[in-house]
This record gives C-alpha cells, structure tokens and sequence, in this order.
C-alpha cells in the first residue's frame, strides 16, 4: 500500500487505493483526439448544411422568378383572347369572313315537328366589312340592329327578304337512323 492510503483510513483510503497516484497523459490523448475530431466533424457538417441551404435558396428564386414571367405571359395571353372575344371584335371579325347575321331560326321538338319557318339570308355584307376600311381605323356606319320581332332587317331595295316566321308548328316525315 500507498503511504497515502496508509493514511487515510476507512471509505477514503479505500477509495484512494482505486486511484492512480502519478500522472496520467495517456488517458487524455484519446479524449482529446475525440473531442477534436468531434468539433471538426460538426463544422464541416455545418458547412455543408450551410452550402445546400443556399443552393435551396439560389434554386427558389429562380423559380420565384419563372412563377412570376410565366404570371406576366399568362395575364397577357388572357388579354388577347378577352380582346378577341369581345362582341364588336367577333362581329368585324365574322364580317370579314363575310359572314352575315342570321336570319330566324326554326326549332326542332323532341316529337319531331319543327316550330317557326327557318329562313334564308340574302343579306350582303355591310361596306364597313372591307378589310382596308377596319384596318385603317376609319369608323363605318353602325351594323344594323335586329328588330324585336326577331325579322330581318329590310334590304337595301326597302323590301323584307323574307316573311316572318309562323308559330304553327309543321309536321316533318321520319327519316331512317341507317341503322
């Protein structure tokens, strides 16, 4: 035994016999390298967080900034066909075709017989429907309006083109579905 053992009697002499007397660098060397090592490991996972965190953020605003032209493209897409789809366009547009309003339609009923008397056009088209008249920006006369009876307007020579539809309903012949 230790002279300081011998000393100590009892619980702490027991107890400093577990211990060791002198010096000891050779515990604190693994101790240290774990510690280090344990430090160098967290950083270097630090910088890598760090890193892919600023890829997610570099990647993010770009998409922001896609979201936002592909937003603008969109809005100015949605413009054009709201113009197109506006009724004066559609008219000029149709007139160019050289399309004219219709006339007064017949419908058919689920029995088979027709209700009105379809009608035939003979309208022509209004001299404002040139192509060079709407490109120059010149204003041509309004396009007539349909009567509330649902008529055709009357011709230039000042007589209806055609009678007005009757509301006696006309019975049609069965036709074969080919089948």
């Amino acid at each position: 035994m230790t002279k300081a053992a011998e000393q100590m009697k009892g619980r702490a002499g027991r107890l400093a016999r577990l211990m060791p007397s002198g010096p000891s660098t050779a515990a604190r060397t693994p101790f240290v390298l774990l510690v280090v090592l344990l430090l160098t490991g967290g950083l270097i996972s630090l910088l890598l967080l760090n890193s892919a965190l600023n890829e997610g953020s570099f990647r993010l605003s770009k998409l922001k900034r896609e979201t936002t032209e592909l937003t603008d493209e969109q809005q100015a897409l949605q413009r054009d066909v709201d113009s197109y789809s506006e009724p004066d366009a559609l008219e000029r547009r149709a007139r160019e075709l050289g399309m004219v309003p219709g006339g007064s339609p017949a419908f058919l009923n689920p029995d088979g017989t027709i209700r009105g008397v379809p009608e035939r056009v003979t309208a022509e088209p209004s001299p404002a429907a040139k192509p060079d008249a709407s490109t120059s920006g010149g204003a041509g006369p309004p396009p007539a309006a349909a009567s509330p009876s649902g008529s055709v307007p009357p011709s230039p020579s000042g007589s209806a083109a055609t009678p007005a539809p009757s509301a006696t309903p006309t019975t049609l012949p069965p036709t074969s579905s080919g089948r």
